[in-house]
């Protein structure tokens, strides 16, 4: 490892560290603003009961959230390791057509020279 990519991968790892405790403070604000919406229609609730449901809600709100961003890291990685074999594949493929027709260069200059 270069001296340079050491400063690089912290500052990038610090970024993700905050941009992820960035995206729990907005679902947690809007599961808080979701809760009060859902409790405020039952207006029959005393005080301690909307406030109970409320928790309730923010709380599967964020078991909910928490869900979807395990299943779509889950799907990005299994998504990652497809894309990266079809790479690996074509990279083959490529440098097999490449070899195949630096042979056959090499062939038919062979080939004219014996000619010649």
């Amino acid at each position: 490892m270069t001296a340079p990519d050491g400063p690089q991968d912290g500052a990038a790892a610090l970024i993700n560290e905050l941009e992820g405790h960035l995206l729990i403070a907005a679902a947690l604000g809007e599961g808080r603003a979701e809760a009060g919406r859902f409790a405020g229609r039952f207006d029959w609730l005393t005080d301690s009961r909307r406030a109970e449901v409320e928790e309730r809600f923010a709380e599967e709100y964020m078991a909910l959230a928490r869900r979807s961003w395990r299943q779509t890291a889950h799907r990005a990685a299994r998504l990652r390791g497809e894309y990266e074999e079809a790479y690996r594949v074509l990279r083959r493929r490529l440098l097999a057509v490449w070899l195949s027709a630096a042979a056959a260069l090499l062939c038919a200059a062979a080939l004219l020279l014996s000619l010649a």
